[in-house]
């Protein structure tokens, strides 16, 4: 019976007692999903910043100094390793600033360069498809020059306007500046490529 004296509470039927029960119940397993999905969004995110700082920095390249193989706005992936070899395309700091240049000798070989631009290293011409114009470009030094030891002698690709390790303002760079080296770039799309030894896509 649904009549009540005045003042008396309606009391609900089972139907009623059931069905809010069931919401009631809904809405506790509606919070903890919701509360575990925030959980492991947060988890996944901070591990993804932690990989792409330690491991896989992700960075955009700023100037034309690699030109052509990797332009201005082009965004890159490196990967941070503690060895280095000829050819390899790396990320450095310098000044606070993260450069990208090319590894051309190693600790304890020397470099030589002609006028013409090309490269020598322990007396052997460097093979450098990925220059398109060789030049001089800036240097102070005298050739042949000896690497020191824990440093690395790079240049960048663009050998008329890069300032690089051909300038004692930069020097060779030293293995604890090294960030890492190029292995990805993931933008622009067209231009998604593997980059190795040599700076040639996959």
């Amino acid at each position: 019976m649904d009549e009540k004296l005045p003042g008396m509470a309606r009391i609900p039927s089972e139907e009623e007692v059931v069905a809010e029960r069931e919401r009631l119940q809904y809405q506790k397993r509606y919070r903890r999903t919701l509360r575990t999905t925030v959980y492991a969004l947060v988890v996944v995110a901070a591990a993804a910043v932690l990989v792409a700082t330690l491991f896989i920095p992700v960075l955009q390249v700023s100037g034309s100094s690699m030109e052509p193989t990797l332009s201005d706005g082009d965004v890159i992936v490196l990967f941070k390793s503690g060895e280095f070899e000829t050819g390899e395309l790396v990320g450095f700091y310098y000044q606070n600033k993260l450069l990208l240049k090319r590894v051309i000798a190693g600790p304890g070989d020397y470099v030589d360069i002609d006028d013409e631009g090309n490269v020598y290293v322990n007396d052997e011409l460097l093979d450098e498809p990925y220059v398109t114009e060789k030049t001089f470009g800036e240097s102070d030094r005298e050739y042949p020059y000896q690497v020191p030891d824990d440093r690395y002698f790079v240049m960048g690709d663009s050998r008329s306007t890069s300032i690089d390790s051909r300038s004692s303002a930069i020097g060779c760079i030293e293995t604890d500046q090294i960030v890492g080296k190029v292995v990805l770039r993931v933008w622009p799309l067209k231009r998604l490529s593997l980059l190795r030894q040599g700076g040639g896509g996959t």
